[in-house]
């Protein structure tokens, strides 16, 4: 039997990280995992103001997958080291390999123009404005980990780049 990967993916909003996500996900077959639209469905079902739940009910997800030895594309900010151990730890304690994967924009004005006109694919999230962006917590990342600069470049070349950085 393989073992499996979990891909935690991490940048800020407008970066390309989603798409780039979901295009992994698909490439591999691999479970596909969104923090906005888990969070967004504990809003809509339980009328609920949270922090840091859907992250938690996330990890069990993914952890049940693994244990089943699916491979997990994980979608979030993934903004502090909090999480960042957290989903390192999930693939730990199932046996699964992991990959961190950055996708950043290093073109503020690509980035921004992004911010503005984007369209948001998860039903009721409102997305953040390029000012809440600008504002996030972020913190740098102090291991190991997989960087794609998406600015100036197409989704195909993005993609591209991070299959070749995978080594897939």
């Amino acid at each position: 039997m393989n073992i499996p990967i979990l891909y935690i993916f991490s940048g800020l909003p407008a970066s390309g990280k989603s798409t780039l996500a979901q295009l992994l996900s698909k490439h591999l077959s691999a479970m596909y995992i969104r923090i906005d639209t888990v969070e967004q469905g504990l809003r809509d079902l339980c009328s609920l103001e949270f922090e840091g739940e859907g992250y938690r009910l996330s990890y069990r997800i993914v952890q049940d997958n693994l244990k089943l030895g699916v491979s997990v594309v994980s979608d979030s900010c993934n903004p502090i080291k909090l999480t960042r151990d957290e989903w390192q730890g999930i693939a730990t304690r199932t046996g699964a390999h992991f990959l961190n994967i950055e996708i950043h924009c290093s073109d503020t004005v690509e980035h921004q123009q992004r911010a503005k006109s984007r369209r948001c694919s998860v039903n009721n999230l409102k997305l953040p404005d390029w000012k809440a962006i600008q504002n996030r917590q972020y913190e740098l990342w102090d291991r190991e980990l997989i960087r794609v600069d998406t600015a100036n470049k197409s989704i195909e070349q993005s993609f591209a780049e991070l299959l070749e950085k995978l080594g897939l």
